[in-house]
């Protein structure tokens, strides 16, 4: 699989395909505190950051994004869409991270605007699910804000990468809840 061709972008910020050369510009905004909660190891280094998005671009159903600002172009942070099945009418959002100066504003509330809006009206899903790691509370509270559903938790789900076993938090928009969910995002970013 190669990259994919979507780009995405409103809100100030713009969601394009991750090419490898954005981990120059995207790796120094890492740290392995931030990392800390995701399922895969931090890349350490430039090049494993790299390495990582040539990963990504193998894995069927998985559509990799650098966020953007869209006004001077420089790197916020990451994003995907991934387990895509276009025939179940599902996918989810994640493997994001945003550089700590672009945590807690509108980066992240308007990527995910740009990420569901396309996920329901261009794709034409039914579910769009978000998860995270259960002690992260942080991510968790972003995900409500969003105006996502919490629908449950999976017991010892997932190994974090410094071997400790966790639970996973299951979130979800459903087809039918995407208005109510869109029209407070957009009040959210205008505020």
């Amino acid at each position: 699989m190669t990259a994919h061709d979507i780009t995405l972008e409103g809100h100030g910020i713009r969601l394009s395909p991750a090419r490898t050369a954005d981990a120059a510009e995207a790796w120094p905004l890492t740290d392995a505190e931030l990392w800390s909660r995701m399922t895969t190891p931090w890349a350490d280094s430039v090049e494993a950051y790299a390495a990582r998005v040539e990963q990504q671009h193998a894995t069927p159903g998985l559509y990799a994004f650098t966020v953007r600002d869209a006004e001077t172009d420089k790197v916020r942070g990451a994003t995907t869409f991934y387990e895509y099945v276009p025939a179940q009418g599902r996918v989810e959002i994640g493997t994001t991270w945003y550089g700590r100066a672009f945590q807690g504003g509108r980066t992240n509330p308007a990527a995910k605007l740009l990420l569901l809006a396309h996920a329901f009206e261009q794709w034409e899903v039914n579910r769009v699910a978000l998860r995270c790691d259960a002690r992260n509370e942080r991510s968790a509270r972003a995900i409500e804000r969003l105006g996502a559903t919490r629908e449950g938790r999976l017991r010892r789900h997932r190994i974090a990468p410094d071997g400790s076993v966790s639970d996973t938090l299951y979130f979800s928009v459903l087809r039918d809840e995407w208005p109510a969910v869109r029209a407070g995002l957009r009040e959210r970013l205008r505020g």
